[in-house]
Parts: structure tokens; sequence; C-alpha cells
């Protein structure tokens, strides 16, 4: 697949929200920047704890711990890639980004045994197989908005098909996605924030139905575990307001007005949406066949 061909979100479309500001970003997500839903246990625990809980929980379930190579699709500002180096022993963990932003702030950190690429994974080659893939909470660019239901499936088994290659026979693929809720009963602010979210927010991505998340793996891959956590994702989106509202001036010095405003409302939607089920949280387990 080509760059001309990608069906996704285009580069340009996932900068204009991941390399908004590191420093913007830095004032509201977890120390680590984890910008993706946690998996909470305790009502008191903090939002650092539930994350490294999450990255844990998708670490096990890739059975990356100990594996010479572990391939990170959307590595963000790198919080699974050193998570898979300091605490789980990997000999190398490779990221893609296309955010210049991220890559440049990983980078800097000089994370042991890893390397990070501004590259999408349809143009990914790599030189030997990996032993686990794992991605969190970019899926939901795979596939642009507008494309019919046919036309995401094609895409994302494009994704599937490269993953497998990829792996060996029984290797695995941890995937955390947002996807469709079974609730479409919303009213007229609901969907006016959905909108706004997908226009503003992240243009030209498009959230799959978990049916079509499953479709796409057929013949690549089995599925051996699924839970989905829309409560999770709600709580973790509502900290995170918390925390842009405690530091608001900040923010507003960081990114300006209006782009902090956006965020504010977006936020605040978003706990509605999966309060609501109009979104679910899948976290999903591949096993290759």
């Amino acid at each position: 697949m080509t760059t001309l061909e990608y069906p996704g979100a285009t580069a340009a479309s996932i900068r204009h929200h991941y390399d908004v500001s590191n420093d913007f970003y830095a004032l509201w997500l977890d120390q680590d920047l984890t910008y993706t839903c946690a998996l909470w246990d305790e009502q008191g625990e903090s939002l650092e704890t539930a994350q490294q809980r999450k990255l844990d929980y998708l670490i096990g379930q890739a059975r990356g711990a100990g594996a010479r190579r572990v391939l990170d699709v959307g590595c963000g500002w790198g919080s699974l890639l050193a998570r898979l180096v300091g605490r789980h022993g990997v000999e190398q963990a490779v990221g893609l980004t296309l955010s210049d932003s991220q890559a440049e702030l990983l980078r800097a950190r000089q994370l042991p045994r890893t390397e990070v690429r501004v590259e999408s994974w349809s143009d990914h080659e790599p030189g030997e197989p990996y032993d686990a893939v794992i991605s969190i909470g970019a899926f939901e660019h795979f596939a642009r908005t507008g494309l019919t239901r046919q036309e995401r499936v094609a895409a994302y088994r494009e994704f599937f098909a490269r993953c497998r290659r990829w792996l060996p026979r029984g290797g695995r693929l941890a995937l955390q996605t947002n996807v469709k809720g079974n609730n479409v009963r919303m009213d007229r602010q609901t969907v006016s924030d959905l909108l706004f979210i997908i226009e503003t927010i992240f243009p030209e991505s498009e959230i799959p139905a978990l049916s079509e998340v499953v479709e796409a793996s057929e013949k690549h891959f089995d599925v051996v575990a699924l839970r989905n956590d829309p409560d999770h994702y709600s709580r973790t989106c509502a900290e995170w307001l918390r925390r842009l509202r405690n530091r608001r001036n900040a923010a507003v010095q960081c990114a300006g007005e209006r782009v902090v405003a956006d965020y504010e409302r977006y936020l605040g939607a978003t706990v509605g949406h999966f309060d609501n089920r109009h979104l679910g949280l899948s976290r999903i387990t591949f096993e290759a066949t």
C-alpha cells in the first residue's frame, strides 16, 4: 500500500492534533504522557498508576515481556516503549508515529534499546520479524471519515495482514481502540458535540465498529481476549479535564484560548459519550493463525 493509496488520516491531520504543543499535553496528561484510556482499579488511585496498569496489561496480553523485538504502532510520547525496555526486559522496542513533535521529544529521552520512526504502519518494512505488536489508540486513524463499511474493513484488513507478516505463528497483537457504541439515541447537542470532535479535534479519522475490527482480522488472527471498558475512558477523560482546568492559565499560554476551549469541550463531551454508551473502548488480544 503506497502513501497515496493510504485510506487513513493523513500525516497532516495527525499532526494537527498531536503537534499542538508537547508542553500543553504535559500539563494535563500523566507524567509519562500517556494519551490513551487508562485501566482503573481503585477509586482513589492516581492516573499514573492506572496508566501503568494499562501498559502492563497490554504487554502481558501480547506476551511482550522478555521478548526480543516488540513493535508499538502509534507510539505517542513513548510511555509504552519506556515500559517495555525499562520494566519488561525487551531487547529492542520499535515505535511508529506520524507526529514530529512526539518523535522529537521521544528521541531526546534517549531511551535504551528503542528506535523511533516517523512513519506510517503502511510504509513500515522491518528488517526482521517481531515477537509481539501492540497498538494503543491509533486504530481510529486507520480509516478516513466518509469511507463505506466495506472500504473501512478493507483498510483494517491491510493492517492485520501486515501485522500477521511481521509475527510468527502464535505471535500476538494487543490492540486498544475506541469503537462505536450500541446506543444510537442522541439529542441535538450530543450530535453537535460529536461532529465537533470529528471535524475540529480529530479530522479525517473514523471510529470503527467492533464488528468491523473483528471481521478485518479474520483469516489472519484469532481473537483470544476482548474486554469493553467505556467507564474506564469516561473516568480517564474526566481526570484529564480536571487537570486541564486546574492548569488552564498555563495551558492558554502554551496553546492559546481557542485551543484550550476546544479541548475542554472535547473532553467534557467525550465523558458523556462513554457514559451514555455512544462510544465503547475495546481492548482486544489477537493471536496469529
